[in-house]
């Protein structure tokens, strides 16, 4: 029941139909008997400075922030954790004494994963990310801080990717490089992880985010995409 003492939590994004966050969280204040609730709120980029400003006017109590706003969202906050400054991006906000401060758990998230779910430890090893948005900022960062051996990045826009290399490179110091789409079969074949941080996969009609044969038998393949469960690049992963 919703009532005036009811605390609103939600997310920000856009598109955000696709998101499974509202039904998580809702589950969770049902089971632990907490008056809250959680919505999601699908923010056009040009409308996120009001809506950010909107926040604590309208009593929000937290905020998720996912594609394409998590780095944008940052010029609108008060405060960020030493994790979201170090990564640049963003994807909870907490309201705290009228202020909005940013956090980033998305790359410990990710690294909880690897090593529960899958078994991998990412120290030593090579991986392959492709995007260089905000959630490949998060996982680059991690798996930079967690010992990889070496990093490839590649993104269509060769420049956003160049300026997140460098980043991590500068702030953790390893080795950590820039690739052309041109070169992903070369290097795809001497990585031990292939990881999507784009957001192709939300649609049926998406092209892969990498060529099905740059896939081999001893990658582990993730894909940061989770609606629908299984998207096209990890059917293809099956496949091969």
């Amino acid at each position: 029941m919703i009532s005036g003492k009811t605390r609103l939590y939600g997310i920000f994004g856009y598109p955000v139909e696709h998101t499974f966050s509202p039904g998580m969280h809702n589950a969770a204040f049902q089971k632990l008997r907490m008056d809250a609730c959680y919505v999601p709120f699908g923010v056009r980029p040009d409308d996120l400075g009001e809506a950010t400003k909107a926040l604590i006017p309208l009593g929000l109590c937290g905020l998720n922030v996912t594609v394409p706003h998590k780095e944008k969202i940052i010029a609108y906050l008060d405060e960020l954790s030493e994790e979201a400054r170090l990564i640049g991006a963003v994807n909870t906000i907490e309201m705290k004494d009228g202020k909005l401060i940013g956090h980033n758990t998305d790359g410990r998230g990710f690294l909880r994963s690897l090593r529960d779910n899958a078994g991998f430890n990412p120290k030593g090893k090579k991986i392959l990310i492709v995007g260089s948005g905000g959630a490949a900022r998060a996982v680059g960062f991690s798996l930079a801080l967690a010992g990889a051996k070496k990093i490839l990045l590649s993104d269509l826009d060769a420049e956003k990717a160049d300026k997140l290399v460098a980043d991590i490179r500068e702030k953790t110091g390893r080795d950590v490089e820039s690739i052309d789409g041109a070169s992903l079969a070369a290097y795809s074949a001497k990585a031990d992880c292939l990881i999507n941080a784009t957001p192709l996969g939300l649609k049926k009609t998406d092209p892969l985010p990498l060529a099905a044969d740059h896939i081999r038998k001893n990658h582990l393949v993730c894909d940061l995409v989770y609606n629908p469960v299984e998207t096209g690049f990890l059917k293809a992963a099956k496949a091969r």
